[in-house]
């Protein structure tokens, strides 16, 4: 397996769950994380997994998120297992947040996600967090069952 991580943050919690989970999925196979501003589409190429996380602003994902997503060539998406995270206040209706915005986005390009738009919960309202107790610990154990369930569902694009 193959995976990048690509992340939005603002205060470093999404930062924060992201090399979380870089790190766990590195005991399956190669993976590596990149900030959104500092990665070009492009280098999606040769990957078997990618992995989109960004901070919830304004119910849903902060606008580089949304370019960056609307910048990849449809071509590298083919055969590619693709899941979303975002970090949020855990009040609100759980449509009103970042990983089912991108998740939405990514279907109008014809992309399935292999597992539902996941959630990370920090504790204070203003968003700086920190991450609620626990969340490290939760971020770990499902990139694990996500690099189970790529290694059983391998393709998650439509045709």
């Amino acid at each position: 397996m193959n995976a990048l991580i690509v992340y939005d943050s603002q205060f470093g919690n999404t930062e924060r769950i992201a090399q979380c989970i870089t790190a766990t999925l590195r005991e399956f196979g190669q993976a590596r994380s990149a900030r959104v501003g500092q990665i070009h589409p492009s280098e999606i190429q040769g990957m078997d997994m990618l992995i989109l996380g960004c901070p919830t602003q304004g119910m849903r994902q902060t606008p580089a998120m949304q370019s960056f997503i609307a910048h990849i060539p449809r071509e590298l998406l083919n055969g590619l297992s693709v899941a979303c995270f975002d970090t949020r206040f855990p009040g609100g209706f759980w449509m009103l947040s970042a990983a089912p915005s991108m998740a939405k986005q990514l279907h109008m390009m014809g992309v399935e996600l292999v597992v539902p738009p996941e959630s990370f919960f920090v504790k204070s309202m203003t968003k700086e967090g920190p991450l609620l107790a626990g969340e490290m610990e939760r971020a770990a154990s499902w990139a694990q069952k996500l690099s189970e369930k790529i290694a059983v569902y391998p393709l998650a694009v439509k045709s």
